[in-house]
């Protein structure tokens, strides 16, 4: 068996992380997506051909020719037309059936498992008129509406397929938006043989960067927990934390719920890590820190006197000592967020700061609640 995995777009609605690497390379709980989808995928398939595109030569350095005994073959898609054309770039290496999904959403093997030749796999969701909603008759797809301005039902498309070879000889005109659209060609399979229909127990979408905080619970009940972790005495670690190698927990240091620390950190002293944080490989959280509900990327630094929280921090970071994240507004109203020149609501009442890779900040720095900062950004530079 083969999958196809479409990780050839520049992910623009996830910037600040995919201005200069893919999107499916944004790593939680130290694995990228890509790399999870992936090893969700053993087991299933023997060979996963991954169609790159935008700065390609990132994903092929990181996940190579193999990955946990599945095969992988690249092919480039150099037009980025859409996700038909996408699609089709492979037509030539499939022998068969296949199973093709998203690069960058999380999916899970025994939802993969539940899906049959022809089928779709579909998930409800509290908003879905941001998504193709799915209209289903006797478990079998009667019709794939584009985001409707009015919900014609609660059922939306994973992106996530098990399909015949036949599908990619199907011909199909572009789109209102100038793109090549998958959704046409499984409309029209559709008419000449039934696709069904399959729900997914767990999916989580990565639109956008704080779509990645929603994706915490479920990745964290997989997490083991480790014992090679060391505790200074005085310091106070949660029964339901996962703590990796070789990670220090200084004194006063207070680890509260479900906490991921990743291997060779520094915790402490005396800081507060709460409930929904996830700290990922060689971070060093100092005295007098709290974070909280947040993702702070490898290599990061937040060494004193400061305040993270509902955030996504980006890797290589250092945070100048006093950086607070404000992550409510005054008038409690949702949090809105500029996305290509517009503000996107995120639906959410608490969220922080976005900030990308390799970003500097200066002390006593104050961060507006759903500000980005952009990747390498300096003391003193440009917050939107």
């Amino acid at each position: 068996m083969q999958a196809i995995i479409l990780a050839a777009g520049s992910g623009i609605r996830f910037s600040p992380f995919s201005d200069n690497k893919p999107k499916p390379l944004f790593s939680l709980f130290n694995k990228s997506i890509i790399e999870h989808n992936l090893s969700e995928l053993k087991g299933i398939v023997d060979e996963v051909i991954l169609v790159v595109g935008y700065k390609k030569e990132m994903i092929i350095d990181k996940i190579g020719n193999s990955f946990e005994g599945i095969k992988i073959t690249y092919v480039e898609d150099k037009e980025i037309a859409g996700t038909a054309s996408a699609v089709k770039v492979a037509k030539e290496l499939v022998r068969g059936d296949f199973i093709l999904l998203n690069g960058d959403d999380f999916y899970f093997k025994d939802d993969i498992k539940k899906i049959k030749s022809p089928g779709i796999l579909v998930r409800e969701h509290k908003n879905p008129s941001s998504f193709g909603v799915i209209v289903k008759e006797n478990n079998y797809l009667k019709c794939i509406v584009e985001k409707p301005s009015e919900p014609v039902s609660s059922l939306v498309n994973t992106g996530l397929y098990y399909l015949s070879k036949e599908i990619l000889n199907i011909e199909i005109e572009k789109s209102l938006r100038g793109e090549y659209e998958f959704t046409d060609c499984i409309k029209k399979y559709n008419e000449q043989e039934k696709i069904g229909v399959y729900e997914a127990d767990h999916w989580f979408p990565n639109s956008y960067p704080w779509d990645t905080l929603n994706a915490f619970s479920y990745l964290f009940s997989k997490e083991k927990k480790e014992k090679e972790f060391e505790k200074e005495e005085g310091a106070s670690v949660s029964k339901e934390a996962v703590i990796k190698k070789k990670t220090i927990i200084k004194s006063g240091s207070y680890i509260e719920g479900k906490v991921y620390i990743g291997e060779n950190c520094i915790i402490g002293p005396n800081c507060y890590i709460r409930d929904g944080s996830v700290i990922e490989n060689n971070c060093r959280i100092g005295a007098s820190v709290e974070i909280k509900n947040s993702i702070i990327g490898s290599g990061t630094n937040i060494s004193h006197l400061s305040y993270v929280g509902d955030s996504i921090i980006g890797e290589n970071c250092n945070l100048g000592a006093g950086t607070i994240t404000a992550n409510l507004r005054h008038d409690d109203s949702t949090i809105k967020v500029k996305v290509k020149e517009k503000l996107i609501d995120t639906d959410k009442t608490k969220l922080g700061a976005i900030i990308a890779d390799n970003v500097k900040t200066g002390i006593g720095t104050l961060i507006y609640p759903g500000r980005k900062v952009l990747e390498n950004t300096l003391p003193g530079e440009k917050v939107i």
